[in-house]
């Protein structure tokens, strides 16, 4: 596991190295953020259906416009295979491609940190359910080896009847030491009266 302030313990790790110094939310922005937030940004306008439908409505303009404009009103004429067109979709697809990805690189990055995050977390929580598992073993140990209500009951129950037992016993040899004792008693009785 990471040391606590090492780069791996970081829970707030950004793909892009920030300058050492400045605090995450504070950092200047490189060129390379700049350009990767671009990236993003036109990527995820890309892939939206209002993108499409602007694509789609823009070229149908472009080409009623074209076909069927006066030749002097023309600025891509049917008879040139609308070379301005063309060009200037291939120049979009041209960037469209490196800028995709360059943000699903940028998406990779943010993954990897974000699944090596959810691995720390994981062995944190294996950790801490070894730990909880551990202790239950514990208390369940001195639960079975603590006496019980009824346990108790009748270990009382036994030692107040040997009490009782001994208290009869006690009764029993005190009448029987009297009764030895009262016969001898009597003579010398008898003996002093005369």
């Amino acid at each position: 596991m990471a040391a606590p302030g090492s780069r791996r313990a970081r829970r707030d790790v950004d793909p892009l190295e920030a300058p050492k110094g400045l605090p995450r939310g504070r950092r200047r922005p490189t060129g390379r953020d700049v350009l990767g937030r671009f990236s993003e940004s036109f990527a995820r306008a890309m892939g939206t259906s209002a993108f499409l439908i602007g694509l789609t409505v823009f070229v149908a303009i472009w080409l009623i416009w074209n076909a069927l404009a006066p030749e002097q009103a023309q600025f891509d004429p049917v008879s040139n295979g609308f070379a301005v067109m063309t060009l200037i979709l291939s120049l979009q697809a041209s960037y469209a491609a490196p800028l995709i990805l360059l943000a699903q690189n940028r998406q990779d990055d943010r993954d990897r940190v974000q699944v090596e995050q959810d691995r720390q977390r994981a062995e944190r929580n294996l950790d801490d359910t070894e730990y909880l598992a551990r202790e239950i073993v514990a208390l369940r140990l001195l639960v079975r080896d603590m006496a019980s209500q009824d346990f108790v009951r009748s270990e009382l129950k036994a030692l107040l009847e040997e009490l009782d037992r001994r208290e009869v016993a006690r009764e029993a040899e005190a009448a029987s030491a009297e009764e030895q004792d009262e016969p001898r008693r009597e003579p010398d009785r008898r003996a002093a009266r005369p």
